[in-house]
């Protein structure tokens, strides 16, 4: 082939230029894609892998303390602690629907179409290229072995249609039967996909979508801090939502709140929800076993109010809104603290305090013993707990999980007190459930509005065979509460340990118990030995209590948070005077006279409260000097100069409900059922086809050419062409 030459002066034709494409249909081609539709769902199943790994809706301060702040920061700028409700989640759920419901209109009219079809216009030759044929000759006339054919395979279930056909240059003469067995295998994948569609469209309705949407439309401004402003409320006909409402024993009100990103808005509802009893049943270890609000709805529109009972897994639904048995929290409730001072020599000069939980903080009044003003302080109910069932079958021996796993001291922890008190589902194997009694959890806030969390049990706790009191603090959110540990005396109270305690800030009781411990340690005909173990004592005492300022070799103030008081400041004092080599056997014997000496102290303090003495072969007193000894060398860093003991409550409860409109509810469970139907069908149903050619051979026989095929081939295929196969030609027919 030769190219053209084109004269002198003559234009050069151009070439013909394919026409490009237009944009908006190369868009579409690629939401209709089904491969942009898959990508998009393999994001999607990501995002849903995220958010059930990260905890959802969690206080910012727990992922600082889980991922550290760099990570905090970068996951939370990516919306990963709300991932459901991110905006980009649900722009990609919003291209599913689309690009799914393109899939389905662009394929439903061929699946509907070949869902119509027996495809009985296939030419005889095509038979032979089917894996399932057969053929032979049966001497029958024609027609008896059509009705014969097309009674067998209707008895069977098939759909069959005769098409006859005349000769001409297109095949010979005959008739072409076609049959069709499970169709509804076609009508499975409009039936999966389109439940992909209701499900999504289900899921946005009832999503976030529609509150964001109404807050960017009215420009509402979600609130912090439990204030609603004025910019912050939702439409009463608001048509979805999921929302919290907190109702007290004994009030009323309509107003829930849905949490956002950056706050909360409030959504009223359509009636007044009074609760009128909370009522919690537990199993005879403590753990709660039923939850249920006896409430009545108050509905402007209605003559009467009506009452009803809310349980876990037994919602309400009134007017549209469905009302769960979310949680429950305190209501309100009154609760009786009395101080008792860490500092002096008495509990007088700071007085009882009732608080209400959740109430206006209280102002501390009186003054404690080392000149700091309680008023300095002021007291914030935050919470009251009647039940506190934890799992105690683990607990270890005092202090030997804590110095095997280098507690820190200054943390006022005397062991792994996680060991004690985990959650009653926490550890595996055998569990030891057991309510150990009320709680009250408050905080102190300084002048500066520093504020330390503290959670103080009612009652003693049995650990090792002891009674403990438990007295919690934590200084941030984001840490958990570390205990001071201390003993019970023998009327189950805590005022011997408190005695104690007390007696040690006396310089006068700590120079009498010295004094008694050199006369009772030292033979009689030895007064300088006597002396020296009263010197011994005193300084040991005076050490202990914080009462001798110690100083490093230079001169300077001690760091911060090393101790003047308890055994740490016995521990410094030993580094500072004692040969390295010779502290292993002073420190042993300077315990020894500590503990001789506080037994002294114990009985001048039971002795100015009228209690008889106790003698050190006790094996009670024993057990209470030893952890008492210990306790108040902890209680030398309790970052408060008193503790607050619950002496009695008022409680009020109050019920927290999830209350949903979810119109969407409905179109998810048909989405499902479509689901359900569309897997069914496309897994365990085969749409098979067979063809059946009969033509007369001339000599009044029939020759019978067939074929089957199906969407999946299996060991059931095989055999059921094989039935048929012999069904029609015989059981001594070939396949060919």
């Amino acid at each position: 082939m030769t190219a053209a030459v084109v004269p002198p002066g003559e234009p050069v034709p151009s070439s013909p230029q394919r026409p490009q494409r237009e944009l908006g249909r190369e868009l579409l081609e690629l939401l209709a894609s089904m491969r942009f539709a898959i990508a998009l769902l393999t994001v999607i199943c990501i995002a849903s892998a995220i958010g059930t790994v990260v905890k959802q809706g969690e206080p910012f301060v727990n992922y600082v303390d889980q991922f550290g702040p760099f990570w905090a920061e970068i996951f939370g700028a990516l919306g990963l602690y709300r991932v459901y409700g991110t905006y980009w989640f649900l722009v990609i759920l919003a291209f599913l629907v689309i690009s799914t419901s393109l899939c389905i209109a662009r394929n439903t009219p061929k699946i509907l179409a070949d869902w119509r079809t027996h495809k009985e216009y296939i030419r005889e030759k095509a038979l032979q290229a089917f894996p399932h044929k057969a053929a032979g000759l049966i001497a029958t006339p024609l027609e008896p072995v059509r009705e014969h054919v097309v009674q067998l395979l209707a008895l069977q279930g098939w759909s069959v249609k005769t098409q006859q056909r005349e000769a001409s240059a297109k095949g010979e003469a005959g008739f072409m039967i076609a049959a069709r067995l499970g169709a509804v295998n076609k009508l499975g994948y409009i039936a999966a996909h389109s439940a992909i569609v209701l499900v999504c469209l289900g899921g946005l309705f009832d999503g976030d979508l529609i509150v964001k949407g109404q807050a960017w439309l009215q420009d509402l401004k979600p609130f912090k801090g439990g204030v609603e402003t004025e910019h912050s409320r939702l439409n009463e006909n608001n048509p979805a939502y999921r929302a919290q409402l907190f109702v007290p024993e004994g009030q009323r009100t309509n107003a829930a709140v849905i949490t956002m990103e950056q706050g909360m808005l409030v959504q009223p509802l359509p009636f007044d929800i009074e609760l009128k009893k909370f009522t919690v049943d537990y199993y005879s270890t403590g753990m709660p076993k039923r939850f249920a609000s006896d409430i009545v709805i108050h509905d402007p529109k209605a003559k009467a109010a009506k009452a009803f009972t809310v349980e876990v897994n037994h919602p309400v639904t009134y007017g549209g809104v469905t009302i769960f048995q979310s949680s429950f929290e305190d209501g309100g409730s009154i609760v009786h603290l009395k101080p008792h001072n860490l500092t002096g020599t008495h509990d007088q000069g700071v007085q009882a305090v009732d608080g209400v939980v959740g109430g206006e903080p209280r102002q501390l009044l009186g003054t404690t013993a080392n000149g700091q003003t309680a008023t300095d302080l002021r007291l914030e109910v935050t919470g009251l707990r009647v039940i506190n069932v934890e799992d105690l079958s683990t607990a270890q021996r005092g202090r030997e999980g804590a110095s095997a796993e280098g507690t820190d001291v200054r943390g006022v922890n005397l062991g792994e007190l996680s060991k004690h008190l985990g959650s009653g589902a926490k550890p595996p194997g055998d569990k030891k459930l057991i309510n150990i009694g009320p709680s009250v959890t408050y905080k102190l806030r300084d002048a500066a509005g520093q504020a330390r969390e503290f959670q103080n049990y009612m009652a003693p706790v049995q650990l090792d065979g002891q009674a403990i009191f438990l007295w919690g603090v934590r200084d941030s959110l984001a840490e958990g509460f570390r205990y001071l540990r201390v003993p019970a005396d023998e009327n189950m109270s805590m005022q011997g340990w408190m005695r104690l305690r007390q007696a040690l800030n006396d310089a006068q009781a700590r120079t009498e118990a010295a004094q008694r411990f050199g006369k009772g340690a030292a033979p009689a005909d030895k007064p300088e030995l006597q002396q020296q173990l009263t010197t011994s004592a005193q300084r040991s005492l005076d050490l202990f209590a914080g009462a001798v300022q110690l100083k490093p070799e230079s001169g300077e103030p001690l760091p911060a948070g090393v101790s003047d008081g308890g055994l740490q400041a016995l521990s410094n004092f030993i580094e500072q005077v004692v040969p390295a080599d010779q502290r292993e056997h002073t420190s042993a014997t300077l315990i020894r006279i500590l503990n001789g000496a506080m037994f002294e102290l114990w009985n001048i303090s039971r002795e100015r409260a009228g209690l008889s003495k106790q003698s050190p072969e006790q094996e009670s007193a024993r057990a209470f000097m030893t952890q008492a000894v210990l306790s108040i060398s902890d209680s030398m860093f309790y970052p408060a100069p008193m503790i607050l003991t619950l002496e009695g409550f008022e409680q009020k409860q109050a019920s927290v409900f999830q209350v949903t409109r979810t119109p969407g509810r409905n179109v998810v469970y048909l989405g499902c059922v479509l689901l359900i139907i569309g897997v069914f069908s496309m897994l365990y149903i085969r749409e098979r086809r067979v063809w059946v050619w009969l033509q007369d051979d001339g000599q009044g026989g029939t020759r019978v050419s067939m074929a089957l095929s199906s969407t999946r081939q299996t060991l059931d295929t095989d055999r059921e062409f094989n039935r048929l196969r012999d069904e029609v030609l015989g059981p001594q027919s070939q396949d060919r």
